[in-house]
């Protein structure tokens, strides 16, 4: 059965002492693709987290409604360092009661025998991707999945997020490198303001004040 999409509605987000946006909503059907862009410090990472169920939303956050499971791809692999990178997919495809993992596809064949801990930034991307696909879930969560990459590994990336499209997954893709996703809508976290000043800084130490009793800034949601 298709997976169905994403909705979430009204998300604020604080780290420390400083809200990096608010009031941000969106929703995403089925194999669709949304693009998050924005300088540094925006929120990037910690939206793609709060989606993923590793942060807390704060308060007075709205709902995040996956229909279907979502899997989260950062520039760790979440791989046991110590162990060769085919016993350490082995672990979690037998955790996951997943299918092998096509590494020939993904150029890992012939790394089966080495630790984790002596792959390269592009070997553990690629690692890392194996990991993700293992998991079998509907919708993918990647953070500057092209890090690391050389121009067949990104064009891999692009062709592993399409079939997932093209399977009624949601795509969620932080990037500053380019990156082909036809058809992506673009979210650009400085539309959600995280201040009612609209110029991006965030309460407490760096605004010299207190968060206001009345809710931030409404932000324009996606649809």
């Amino acid at each position: 059965m298709q997976a169905g999409g994403l909705t979430a509605t009204e998300l604020f987000c604080r780290r420390g002492d400083r809200f990096l946006f608010g009031a941000l909503s969106l929703r995403a059907a089925p194999g669709a693709a949304l693009h998050l862009v924005g300088p540094n410090g925006t929120g990037k990472t910690s939206l793609l987290r709060l989606l993923a169920g590793l942060l807390r939303p704060t308060p007075p956050s709205g709902a995040i409604v996956w229909q279907g499971t979502c899997g989260y791809l950062d520039g760790r692999p979440a791989l046991d360092e110590h162990l060769p990178l085919g016993e350490a997919l082995a672990f979690w495809t037998k955790l996951d009661h997943a299918a092998a993992v096509p590494l020939e596809r993904l150029g890992l064949a012939r790394l089966n025998d080495i630790p984790v801990r002596f792959l390269s930034t592009g070997q553990r991307k690629r690692a890392g991707l194996a990991r993700l696909i293992g998991q079998g879930a509907d919708h993918w969560l990647l953070d500057e999945p092209l890090n690391g990459l050389d121009s067949d590994g990104a064009g891999l990336v692009e062709s592993l997020i399409a079939k997932k499209r093209a399977a009624g997954g949601v795509v969620l893709v932080a990037s500053h490198q380019p990156l082909a996703l036809p058809g992506a809508q673009i979210l650009d976290l400085r539309d959600f303001p995280p201040s009612p000043s609209g110029k991006g800084r965030g309460w407490g130490l760096d605004a010299g004040m207190d968060p206001p009793p009345q809710p931030l800034a409404t932000g324009k949601g996606l649809g």
